[in-house]
């Protein structure tokens, strides 16, 4: 069973819209926040990758929004990872401190290309091992 890597974070106030709750953009930079997080716990920075000419993209997001996150208000955003042929699935939950209501559930499909072509790095597969869940096709 995959580990489970938890982001706390916390709202800040221009990130809300006229009504005082999140705006619905900012949850993907939550997200993609934790990805990165994750990234830099395994030891891999973005920068680092791209000079070597490894570039992670998003290819697609699907967000469920649940409830809604106001000024100030903690939370913890979650990531899990499937990797599925040279498609790499993170599964992301954000949820509400203290109350732990969930407020977003988000499935990212991140493909990396390498030297410009769609590819499956090896480091990748071993600084997340922890976090990745393997699926046969």
């Amino acid at each position: 069973m995959a580990k489970v890597f938890e982001n706390r974070m916390k709202v800040r106030d221009y990130e809300c819209d006229s009504q005082g709750v999140v705006n619905n953009a900012n949850y993907q930079h939550y997200f993609e926040a934790t990805r990165h997080e994750l990234m830099e716990l395994c030891g891999l920075r973005l920068r680092d990758l791209t000079a070597e000419n490894i570039i992670p993209v998003v290819r697609n997001v699907n967000i469920s929004y649940r409830n809604s996150l106001r000024g100030s208000e903690e939370f913890v955003c979650t990531a899990t990872a499937v990797r599925e042929g040279l498609r790499y699935y993170f599964h992301q939950d954000i949820t509400r401190i203290p109350d732990n209501t969930l407020c977003a559930k988000a499935v990212i499909e991140v493909v990396c290309l390498v030297n410009g072509k769609v590819a499956a790095p090896d480091m990748f597969d071993k600084v997340f091992a922890d976090y990745i869940t393997w699926k046969e096709k």
